[in-house]
């Protein structure tokens, strides 16, 4: 008789009514948001700061170049002397003085430019004040050499190649980018479905075997279909926090945006912020437009089926080797010698992922990868955003699938004799004499 849907049921209600699952399930998201909202509102308040920045220019030279912004005020001190200057800015609790001092030298202006203030400055203040004070000195370093600066400046060409194909498919330099992150994304929520729900299957299995449930329940189930019974109730039950997760998650931003009035979109480094005065208005339309190309160019269709079986495969084939050592060991500390060789393969999947992809996705490397089981679940979702025959992706799959046929009779076999084993630390050449019973 076939137990296999009766375990399936029994393992997938087990874990949701759990109380740690159903706690975290709906803690988790939680703390993710509120943690996102905290680091969001306060980088909203630093933004929001406002600044008055005092300025002493006593070669009269840069002063003039700084403009104010939302939240910083630059005010000139004109024939000020220094003292004076700080004290005035210490009495009226600016933010800072920026002092330049006096230099018949151009070249050696820029060791003498200082900038006080009683905390210490932002790198995004500090980098701004030095990118305009080092354009203004090269103009003026230029002009002292007779050069037409406007000359130079009309002289600039900024080239951006356009990228087809030859079937006529335009692409741009973000594309690449945009598949990056469409492939990193799926290849890492693998990795981590994998990590978290294969241990959460290894210690199932290793619970029912320390509280002797095991030999009761082995009595009238195949080790196999008990086996697979784990993995399918538990992935189920892993896909239902997930989808909990992402739904509970929304409706949070949602809330915290709305009530709160905190901008999660103002979580940004000083180099983004670098990056945003930096570009012009033109600059930005350019790679809305481009983002907007890249995402109608990707294989949307083909990721979302690719990423449902390889998702499958990958986490089948990996979680049936966790099920394995729960079977193999009598507590979690024993796990430890079998969990690199489990680990390694999908590290070293999101290290070539990540970092030959990128650079070239249809190379010697990035196909060899995508091709090895333990590695292609990773390796292949991040390869089809720059598209992959699919020759190659069914080849990959239908490799994927019967190494997982194998691992399952691999794992049944450890699975079979483990289940009823005590009181030993197993070794790898007991578990090569399990596979001959």
């Amino acid at each position: 008789m076939n137990h296999l849907p009766l375990i399936i049921k029994r393992e997938y209600l087990n874990k949701v009514r759990n109380k740690s699952f159903i706690v975290m399930t709906f803690l988790s998201p939680i703390i993710m948001i509120a943690l996102i909202a905290v680091v969001a509102y306060l980088s909203q308040m630093s933004n929001d700061k406002q600044r008055t920045i005092s300025i002493v220019d006593e070669t009269g030279l840069v002063g003039d170049v700084f403009e104010s912004s939302e939240y910083t005020t630059y005010t000139l001190l004109d024939n000020l002397p220094f003292d004076a200057a700080k004290e005035l800015v210490k009495g009226n609790n600016n933010f800072g003085l920026l002092y330049i001092k006096k230099s018949a030298d151009t070249t050696k202006l820029v060791e003498r430019i200082n900038f006080y203030s009683d905390e210490s400055p932002s790198l995004s203040i500090i980098s701004g004040l030095e990118r305009h004070i080092e354009k203004r000195l090269s103009d003026v370093k230029l002009q002292n050499e007779g050069v037409d600066i406007e000359q130079i400046r009309a002289s600039k060409t900024r080239v951006n190649i356009a990228q087809e194909t030859f079937e006529g498919e335009k692409t741009s330099k973000i594309d690449s980018y945009l598949k990056l992150a469409f492939g990193g994304a799926a290849g890492y929520l693998l990795f981590m479905f994998i990590i978290i729900y294969g241990n959460m299957i290894m210690r199932s299995v290793i619970e029912e075997k320390t509280s002797r449930i095991i030999e009761i329940i082995i009595s009238s189930v195949k080790p196999i279909q008990l086996m697979m019974g784990k993995i399918i109730g538990t992935s189920l039950a892993g896909v239902t926090q997930f989808v909990i997760w992402i739904i509970l998650g929304g409706v949070l931003l949602s809330v915290v945006s709305a009530i709160f009035g905190v901008d999660l979109m103002q979580i940004q480094s000083p180099q983004q912020e670098m990056i945003n005065q930096a570009m012009t208005a033109s600059d930005a339309q350019n790679m809305a437009q481009e983002l907007i190309t890249g995402f109608i160019n990707l294989p949307i269709l083909n990721l979302c089926v690719a990423f449902l079986f390889f998702f499958i495969g990958g986490y089948l084939l990996y979680s049936s080797l966790y099920a394995a050592i729960g079977a193999a060991v009598d507590n979690e500390t024993d796990t430890q010698q079998f969990m690199m060789p489990i680990i390694m393969p999908l590290v070293l999947a999101v290290y070539v992922g990540v970092f030959t992809v990128i650079e070239d996705p249809h190379g010697t490397v990035s196909t060899v990868f995508s091709f090895i089981p333990f590695t292609s679940p990773v390796v292949m979702l991040m390869r089809i955003p720059f598209g992959v025959p699919i020759w190659q992706q069914l080849l990959s799959f239908a490799i994927l699938v019967c190494t997982f046929v194998f691992t399952v009779w691999f794992a049944a076999k450890i699975y079979r004799v483990g289940i009823l084993m005590y009181g030993k630390k197993p070794t790898y050449k007991e578990l090569f004499k399990w596979l001959k019973y």
